[in-house]
């Protein structure tokens, strides 16, 4: 391919993009206000969520939890710990299978019951969602605003679900990314059959060593670490049109 051709390619995707974005999902926040927004996936999970929250209250930060109800229902009374700490509770799913595997009807009424039994479950309105592995379609784009969400992916990861990956190299990628409005992706639970998955095994990660970091990166930055409803507070949200073809159908 010339490099005209691939300047026109490359062109042609970042129009479409911008073109997307007000129908998009949410990737960070344009704010002045030195904040990071903090999130966690796939949980809660006790003796790990329960103790970053004790690692979180003890530096006066706070976070959006994005919680699968496979794990809800096992543990409703830490999902309703994260509230009463002053936390954000938000949906990623019933389970963690991909979105973007599942029939559009099907979906939809997944996204329906599953705010309306999180909702039922921690006594307030949940207002974000995050597609497990950041898959949506576009259709799937429609449903979750349809149930009254607001999708959400973001914008650097710590890079907890990759197998291959040391601790060392993790911290260095939440160092990369930590900015002001950036929303930093980090798992406090590893997705299992539990939840309807199979990823493989879970890979060996020290997560409450990089929470301490991302705080330290933080701290050292002149950044508060927020969630993303309190970031809002203070700014705006940016969106991108990032969606996925159905898979697997």
């Amino acid at each position: 391919m010339s490099l005209r051709r691939a300047g026109l390619r490359r062109f042609g995707r970042d129009a479409i993009r911008f073109a997307l974005a007000p129908v998009g999902s949410v990737v960070s926040v344009r704010t002045s206000a030195p904040e990071l927004v903090l999130t966690y996936d796939d949980g809660p999970v006790a003796g790990m969520t329960d103790r970053l929250l004790e690692l979180l209250a003890s530096r006066s930060a706070t976070a959006t939890f994005f919680v699968l109800l496979s794990r809800v229902r096992r543990d409703p009374a830490l999902t309703r710990a994260l509230l009463e700490d002053g936390h954000e509770v938000a949906l990623h799913g019933i389970d963690h299978v991909d979105a973007a595997t599942i029939a559009p009807d099907v979906f939809r009424r997944r996204m329906h019951d599953g705010r309306r039994e999180l909702e039922d479950t921690i006594g307030r309105e949940v207002r974000w969602y995050r597609p497990p592995y950041g898959h949506l379609t576009f259709a799937g784009w429609r449903s979750v605003r349809d149930a009254g969400l607001t999708p959400v992916i973001w914008s650097t990861s710590v890079r907890d679900g990759a197998a291959a990956l040391t601790d060392d190299q993790r911290i260095a990628a939440a160092r990369a990314g930590a900015r002001r409005g950036a929303i930093l992706l980090a798992h406090d639970n590893f997705a299992s059959a539990l939840d309807g998955v199979d990823d493989g095994p879970e890979p060996q990660v020290d997560r409450l060593r990089l929470a301490s970091e991302i705080l330290d990166i933080s701290a050292a930055r002149g950044l508060r670490v927020r969630s993303l409803g309190e970031a809002l507070e203070a700014g705006r949200v940016v969106n991108r049109g990032v969606f996925v073809r159905p898979r697997g159908r």
